[in-house]
């Protein structure tokens, strides 16, 4: 788990064509260049999320085909379905990114919003939308086992 994180995070990273932060000794945590960072990162992260839907509505408008057989008109709705749920998810991610881009601007960006501690460096790198510290998202997580969610 700890690898696929990382790679997500460093594709993140080079989407947005920025290497891991590097603090610097006694810096101020959020501090303008802190900011610009994930502002970089998160714009790139939206920008290619926009680009991948004009890509699908393109090769959906360019590939319908109305196909006789009914086997290949099956395959090519479960095709478009899949992209389409894919979609999906990625316009409730791009709500996030919204609300996480309009947090930089309120400086509220990279502070637990459950308990209010530093969210931190690497774990925003790895997930820019993140809005809880690891304690406070591993508490909420048993509480939804709990629930049986």
């Amino acid at each position: 788990m700890t690898t696929n994180t990382n790679k997500a995070s460093l594709s993140l990273l080079a989407l947005a064509g920025v290497e891991p932060y590097k603090e610097k000794a006694g810096e101020e945590y959020m501090n303008e260049a802190q900011l610009l960072h994930f502002k970089k990162i998160l714009e790139a992260w939206r920008n290619q999320i926009i680009q991948e839907t004009t890509r699908t509505v393109s090769h959906m408008q360019d590939e319908a085909a109305n196909f006789p057989d009914p086997a290949d008109r099956a395959t090519q709705e479960e095709e478009f379905s899949l992209e389409l749920r894919t979609r999906d998810r990625e316009r409730k991610l791009m709500k996030k990114i919204e609300s996480t881009l309009k947090k930089l601007e309120t400086e509220d960006f990279g502070y637990c919003d459950s308990c209010g501690v530093e969210i931190g460096i690497r774990r925003l790198e790895a997930r820019p939308t993140a809005d809880l510290c690891i304690d406070c998202k591993t508490l909420a997580e048993v509480r939804e086992k709990q629930m049986g969610y």
